[in-house]
């Protein structure tokens, strides 16, 4: 491990990551850490007791190269809010060591999933990578933000993980989103403002921004979405389909294959405004946001995330 790119290191644990499996994890990253020195230049433990803790340790995290994330999306979330809160110079480079049930950042990373074992070899060995982060009304984020439609299955999902549901990744997804899409009707109009182009008028059933290929737990709405290249991608209906085409389009996004529907629009952007005539469902990295006015934009070169 003489070239470990960890330097000194602060690790943030959700012990009550996938059904509680967050506690064992961070006992083995205790165990890993005190037997391999060469690992690191030293390091730290802390241990998330609820909801925003992790953003305060990582805004806080002063004289450490390194900040790893143990747990899913929604802690690396907030661990990726907490460094963006601190100046460049003084933000630490990432880690993930994803242990949930979407790990949709793990596969945009690479990261072997659900393996903390695993997931520290690839971390030793690798290397760090400048990434860019998404920014709404002021929130980053490191993988997802949506409306509509796929925002409702999403937010759902998360109720029903806190629920303790017994399904997890693509399977909770899947029947979320038949249970969400059984209901569909007129969708979300709203404006849109991409870039410096004129306004566009949408009536929103699905509208994804991405800074990663995929969510919901595999699901590649933005197949070509590559987190260096500092821009977002985005997928949205400019079409309203019929409830049948609809789930068919929703089985063809496991695999990208939605992409070729004239049904959908897929770009890329620097920025967009949208404006909503009423609240939307709207989700960012799975976390519920509330409004109707959304400004939303790409931050290049925001991290540096080993992988």
């Amino acid at each position: 491990m003489a070239h470990s790119p960890l330097g000194r290191t602060l690790l943030i644990a959700n012990p009550a990551a996938h059904s509680g499996k967050g506690a064992a994890g961070a006992d083995f990253a205790r165990h890993f850490l005190g037997s391999f020195s060469s690992a690191t230049r030293g390091y730290e433990i802390r241990l998330t007791e609820g909801p925003g803790d992790a953003t305060e340790i990582a805004a806080e995290a002063d004289g450490f190269d390194t900040v790893l994330a143990l747990g899913g999306d929604g802690v690396i979330h907030e661990v990726v809010n907490g460094l963006m809160r601190r100046p460049v110079v003084r933000r630490a480079q990432l880690g993930v060591i994803p242990l949930g049930s979407g790990n949709d950042y793990a596969r945009t990373l690479g990261m072997v999933k659900n393996d903390v074992e695993g997931a520290f070899a690839q971390l030793v060995r690798g290397s760090a990578r400048s990434m860019e982060v998404g920014c709404v009304n002021g929130v980053h984020f490191m993988q997802t933000l949506s409306f509509g439609l796929d925002a409702a299955i999403a937010i759902d999902t998360t109720a029903r993980r806190a629920a303790n549901t017994s399904q997890e990744g693509e399977a909770l997804f899947i029947t979320s989103g038949l249970k969400i899409l059984s209901r569909a009707r007129d969708g979300f109009p709203c404006t849109a403002r991409f870039d410096d182009e004129k306004p566009v008028d949408l009536k929103t059933l699905i509208f994804a921004v991405q800074v990663g290929p995929s969510y919901g737990g595999g699901f590649m709405i933005c197949p070509d979405a590559d987190p260096t290249d500092g821009l977002l991608d985005v997928c949205y209906n400019v079409r309203k389909p019929m409830l049948p085409h609809l789930l068919a389009l929703f089985g063809l996004a496991r695999s990208g294959r939605h992409a070729r529907s004239r049904v959908v629009n897929l770009r890329r952007i620097q920025h967009a405004v949208l404006d909503f005539e009423k609240e939307p469902p709207c989700q960012v990295d799975g976390e519920k946001l509330d409004g109707t006015h959304f400004e939303i934009a790409v931050v290049p070169h925001a991290l540096r995330v080993i992988c």
